[in-house]
């Protein structure tokens, strides 16, 4: 016994429209709203302010990571963002940039850690910190 076949004009455009809402569920946007505020993970520990930018840290499971944000974006300077584990070298990505230097990672475990940041030509410095 031969079963009814729904007609290919109904079948063609109902498969399209779900291909392409399956396509847009799993290679949609990934980034969450905290995500997409940063380029770190993990929670915000420190916010270093200067005159002309901030540098942001952030810690997550033993990892500190920071950026170096301009205040005002635009065109290209000089900006610099770098963090070190005590014992440790330090971890630096410097040049010029429009937005923001980083993001550099550190596994600091439980040790402290020294960041700077630049943008142009001020700049910010920590001791040892987030012991």
């Amino acid at each position: 016994m031969r079963t009814p076949r729904a007609p290919r004009r109904v079948l063609a455009p109902a498969l399209s429209v779900l291909v392409v809402a399956g396509l847009l569920v799993l290679g949609g946007p990934t980034v969450t709203g905290v995500q997409a505020a940063s380029v770190c993970g993990g929670h915000q520990a420190r916010t270093l302010r200067f005159e002309t930018g901030r540098t942001v840290l952030y810690k997550n499971n033993g990892y500190v990571c920071a950026v170096t944000y301009a205040k005002r974006s635009g065109a290209r300077r000089a900006m610099s963002v770098s963090v070190q584990a005590r014992g440790n070298r330090a971890v630096v990505d410097k040049g010029r940039y429009t937005r923001h230097a980083g993001p550099v990672t550190v596994h600091a475990g439980h040790r402290c850690v020294r960041v700077k940041g630049s943008v142009g030509a001020k700049s910010v410095r920590t001791g040892w910190i987030l012991c």
